[in-house]
């Protein structure tokens, strides 16, 4: 039986947005290991169904020596296990892990979901991202992306050879779990933002519009759901977002691993982001058939 090593840079994310993906790879008969960081709720969850490995990555950090022990505890962990192909998920796998798999000439394929902040404004960390990238995505077999954008983009900067190339229509939705359901009556009309906050999620933006709208109109709700806090350069600090909730322009639904329950209740679905993949938040609206709002962009 072959082995399939999916690595992510959270055990949240693995568990949320990979899990279905890991179970199509058992029931076609292949060993599936998820690599992560530890989380006290989600590597136990996952640990249920299949082997989990801890490896410690600072997903927004820029220090090049905990990069480097990243990569050396990846190439002792690939060692010991021994997978036959790796599968990459989020910006540090996709370079570090697709670089030591190189080295042991591990089969690799990696996912770019998203190019996220460091490709909305181009700076010095942009320059050396690119220059990461173009190492590591020389080792792989294959890189899916999820929208012609970004693989042109990767392309036409000679990061990748365009036949290593392919598109996936989106990280895919589970349309048993998201499915129409009706909205219980009330009087209220209820916009969801479903989103990390971040302002290169459009959160500000949200917030304009809110001001705008409650100026003229009543029995309306805006909702956002999310986490606060997240290492992120544009992260929205707890004390902006308690302003907020304060001066009743939203309501704060925290986070959720049941996150069609919330959709089913909102009216529409809006996502102001600056740039994405394949958002999934509006792939998983769609399939439970609500209307959404979302800027034109990558």
């Amino acid at each position: 039986m072959k082995k399939v090593a999916i690595v992510l840079n959270s055990a949240w994310q693995a568990y949320n947005f990979r899990f279905n993906l890991a179970r199509s790879l058992k029931n076609a008969n292949y060993e599936v290991c998820f690599i992560a960081p530890y989380d006290e709720k989600y590597s136990k969850l996952i640990e249920e169904e299949f082997n989990f490995h801890h490896i410690k990555i600072d997903a927004k950090g820029i220090n090049p020596v905990s990069d480097l022990k990243t990569m050396v505890s990846l190439y002792k962990l690939y060692k010991r296990i021994k997978p036959d192909i790796v599968l990459n998920f989020t910006i540090k796998p996709n370079i570090y892990s697709s670089i030591v798999t190189g080295v042991l000439d591990i089969k690799v394929i990696s996912n770019i979901t998203g190019l996220g902040t460091i490709f909305i404004k181009q700076t010095l960390v942009t320059k050396v991202a690119k220059l990461l990238y173009k190492i590591a995505l020389g080792f792989n077999n294959k890189v899916f992306f999820q929208n012609s954008d970004d693989m042109n983009l990767f392309i036409d900067n000679s990061l990748i050879k365009k036949e290593k190339t392919d598109l996936l229509p989106g990280s895919g939705v589970d349309l048993n779990k998201f499915i129409p359901i009706v909205k219980k009556s009330d009087d209220k009309l209820k916009f969801l933002l479903i989103a990390r906050l971040l302002k290169d999620k459009g959160i500000l933006e949200y917030i304009e519009a809110i001001k705008i709208i409650k100026n003229k109109y009543e029995n309306i709700e805006f909702q956002i759901l999310g986490a606060v806090g997240v290492e992120n350069n544009t992260a929205i600090t707890e004390e902006e977002l308690q302003v907020w909730i304060d001066n009743k322009l939203i309501n704060y639904l925290g986070v959720t691993d049941n996150v069609q329950d919330v959709i089913s209740e909102a009216d529409c679905i809006v996502l102001p982001s600056y740039r994405e993949g394949t958002p999934r938040s509006l792939l998983e609206a769609c399939a439970m058939e609500k209307p959404i709002i979302a800027t034109n962009v990558v």
